[in-house]
């Protein structure tokens, strides 16, 4: 089986796709795939399932939640998924049963890696194929508001915000400057905080005969991190900055910088 917890939780089996409708086996499931061939512990999995509020006979409960999910694992066959009791509480190993989240991690060091030898076109088929994993938010509505689901939540957006600046850090060393302008726009309107978009869109700007909008657009970085964090852009968008004012802006494969 498959399991996918980048976007909506969900199992495919063959052609066939199965979902957890009951949310508490939901989160139950969540967390022994985060935590998969580790041992998690009752009082972790309850937080999980019922945070800070667990009902009178809550081992009871997820005893039989346990059980569901033994249930709905099954169907992988005995060298698929299991739930084993180990004290103090359970752990899911996968088996021969894949995860989306370790196939993401895989494609995007080995992206990375490409990136680094230079190997700018397999880095990029790399690191789109990292990306394509994701099908919206990790665990999609389910709420994270256990420290194990809230922690990989909060890790697993910025894992995918550094694939996607990995990427386009990639596509811009392949002269791809006029077909990332749109994107980088979309970008910084939803993620108005992070430096590297607003550096990565001055440089395209820049590249396709477009000073004055580089110019606007740090400008605009500079009046959002001064009104919602009191500082200064960060160092490398203001060299940038001034490498662009003076028309001086050196790149090279792999590398983008100010003079």
């Amino acid at each position: 089986m498959d399991y996918w917890i980048l976007g909506s939780i969900r199992v495919m089996d063959a052609d066939e796709e199965f979902f957890l409708n009951a949310r508490k086996v939901q989160a139950l499931l969540a967390a022994l795939l985060i935590r998969s061939d580790q041992i998690v512990s009752v009082d972790q999995l309850m937080t999980e399932i019922w945070h800070e509020n667990p009902p009178r006979r809550a081992d009871a409960s997820l005893h039989v939640y346990v059980s569901q999910l033994r249930k709905f694992l099954s169907r992988s066959g005995p060298d698929g998924s299991q739930v084993i009791t180990r004290a103090p509480g359970y752990l899911l190993t996968l088996g021969n049963d894949r995860l989306d989240v370790h196939e993401f991690r895989q494609r995007m060091t080995e992206g990375r890696g490409l990136f680094q030898q230079g190997r700018l076109p397999d880095a990029h088929r790399e690191l789109t194929a990292a990306l394509a994993l994701w099908r919206g938010p990790a665990l999609g509505e389910l709420q994270a508001e256990g420290p194990i689901l809230r922690g990989f939540a909060a890790w697993a957006e910025e894992s995918r915000l550094e694939c996607l600046d990995l990427q386009i850090q990639t596509q811009l060393a392949l002269g791809q400057d006029r077909q990332l302008v749109g994107s980088l726009f979309q970008l910084i309107s939803e993620h108005p905080l992070r430096e590297s978009f607003y550096r990565q869109l001055m440089l395209a700007l820049y590249r396709t005969d477009r000073q004055a909008d580089a110019l606007r657009v740090y400008r605009s970085a500079r009046t959002v991190l001064n009104d919602e964090l009191g500082v200064e852009p960060c160092r490398t968008l203001r060299q940038l900055h001034r490498a662009i004012l003076i028309g001086d802006v050196r790149t090279e494969a792999g590398t983008i910088a100010p003079a």
